[in-house]
């Protein structure tokens, strides 16, 4: 774990809400060192208990459909959703704080890492999972959460051996002259070209380097990162596309609040890691502009997205530019529309 990661961790509680089948479950979990205690479960609705294999009991839950995988204690270890890669895991209790933009912090035991594919029911049976899941469990390396706060302004820069600046405090990116949005992607961050698998070639521009806007951002933290499939182009396939509305429209992934056209109320289904998109310019249309990362449910309990955006200049979970949450009546809670599970 570098130095940037560990001023990431703190001690802490957690609560997680989790919806079951239109009605919530609370889980109160409390870290102490390498396993947690439940302390509190309350829930309604239906829910199946799978068999005990490997040690571990899978239990089915719906809205959407995903496995949770319990210990022989019955504490929660992980959380995998049907058509999506990211797996919600149980970890050493971490809080995020960027005091410069805002008061609150969060404080999680939610530890966000990418399966080597989608889930699916029955998937706890697979050779692949009984390889993955302790080894996913035990890993310290910077999960997806703490990657997304290294581009957080003043965050220390992060090279690797090639000498090449994969992480540290972002910019969004500069307009043009003629005061056009120059959009800014992982490969202008880093000063790279790029090939992407659907044929696309990039190179990146020195104006733009260091910076990411709101879906460069996601595609540098999930993508370059994490190790999501992504593509060049805005298209339906087997990646992450390039803009935020294809990301909604086409990318792959889990749908955890459908896109209605109108502002997302209901909070209910999502969880740490997912990716949320905003309509910032409904006088221009309907469609999705903007994206960003969901951090969870602050010290004031709200829900907080971490995004990269121009009046911030860069990525953010703190009210520069606009309060970072989608409960309020703020810009962002104001546009919030829909979300993803990758």
């Amino acid at each position: 774990m570098n130095l940037r990661s560990k001023r990431l961790v703190r001690a802490g509680v957690l609560a997680v809400v989790i919806g079951v089948s239109g009605t919530a479950a609370v889980y109160v979990a409390i870290q102490d060192r390498d396993d947690a205690r439940v302390t509190a479960v309350s829930a309604s609705g239906p829910t199946s208990a799978g068999a005990v294999l490997g040690g571990y009991t899978y239990e089915r839950l719906t809205k959407p459909g995903r496995t949770l995988v319990r210990n022989g204690a019955g504490t929660q270890l992980a959380s995998l959703t049907d058509g999506s890669r990211t797996a919600l895991l149980t970890g050493r209790t971490r809080t995020f704080s960027e005091p410069k933009f805002t008061t609150v912090s969060i404080t999680s035991t939610a530890w966000i890492r990418l399966a080597p594919q989608p889930w699916s029911e029955g998937a706890e049976r697979a050779p692949w999972f009984r390889d993955w899941l302790p080894k996913a469990l035990a890993d310290s390396d910077p999960d997806i959460l703490a990657i997304a706060l290294q581009y957080t302004d003043g965050s220390a820069d992060e090279k690797n051996s090639k000498k090449v600046r994969f992480g540290g405090d972002a910019t969004f990116g500069p307009d043009s002259s003629e005061g056009r949005l120059e959009r800014s992607d992982f490969y202008d961050y880093l000063g790279v070209s790029w090939d992407f698998p659907d044929g696309v070639h990039e190179d990146s521009a020195k104006e733009r380097y260091g910076s990411l806007d709101c879906s460069g951002f996601v595609r540098m933290v999930y993508g370059y990162r994490g190790g999501y499939p992504l593509l060049g182009s805005n298209t339906k396939g087997a990646g992450l596309p390039r803009r935020a509305w294809a990301m909604s429209e086409l990318g792959p992934g889990t749908q955890v609040i459908p896109d209605t056209g109108k502002r997302a109320t209901d909070y209910a289904a999502l969880q740490p890691g997912d990716v949320l998109f905003f309509n910032l310019e409904p006088q221009i249309g309907t469609q999705v502009s903007h994206t960003g990362i969901y951090l969870g449910i602050d010290s004031d309990g709200h829900h907080r997205v971490l995004s990269s955006r121009k009046v911030a200049n860069g990525p953010t979970f703190g009210d520069a530019g606009g309060v970072s949450l989608i409960d309020q009546d703020g810009t962002y809670s104001k546009a919030f529309r829909a979300a993803k599970r990758l």
